[in-house]
């Protein structure tokens, strides 16, 4: 079984700076991503971004541990890479762009290599259904909490 990636984009009603901060937010993650079930900050860097951070994510497998490393282009990009987990690689990232005041377009892109032997479990219509879950629907989740639940 070969890697489960894509991008996804939409657009959201919230200036650049908004969804630069929640998207470089990955401690935060468990607020607006249901399937991340914990997010610690183990390092951060001298202006307090998120460095490292340990994941535990729930699948319908198994849950997921992931140690993260993040990298920060601001206020336009937001990268990471799996270093330790139970995933043979994730990496991922955030392209911010704004489009007008108060219009920010974001572009999420995501690529996981589950290994051999999860990935004997990931086939045919459930990669569809992971991909779908683990890249298609993350734009959109970013815009509700944004647009509804931060009420901005």
């Amino acid at each position: 079984m070969g890697s489960i990636s894509g991008t996804a984009s939409t657009e959201i009603e919230a200036s650049i700076s908004v969804v630069y901060s929640v998207a470089a937010d990955g401690e935060g993650a468990t607020r607006w991503q249901q399937e991340i079930q914990a997010a610690e900050c183990l390092a951060r860097d001298a202006e307090g971004n998120q460095l490292t951070v340990r994941m535990e994510t729930e699948t319908p497998i198994k849950r997921l541990t992931s140690v993260l490393d993040y990298s920060y282009e601001s206020p336009n990009r937001i990268s990471w890479i799996q270093t330790d987990g139970d995933l043979k690689s994730v990496i991922g990232s955030w392209d911010l762009e704004e489009l007008d005041t108060g219009v920010t377009r974001v572009t999420y892109a995501l690529e996981v290599d589950p290994g051999r032997l999860l990935g004997m479990a990931i086939r045919g219509p459930v990669t569809d259904a992971l991909r779908g879950k683990m890249v298609d629907s993350m734009p959109g989740k970013l815009k509700t909490y944004i647009e509804n639940d931060l009420g901005v």
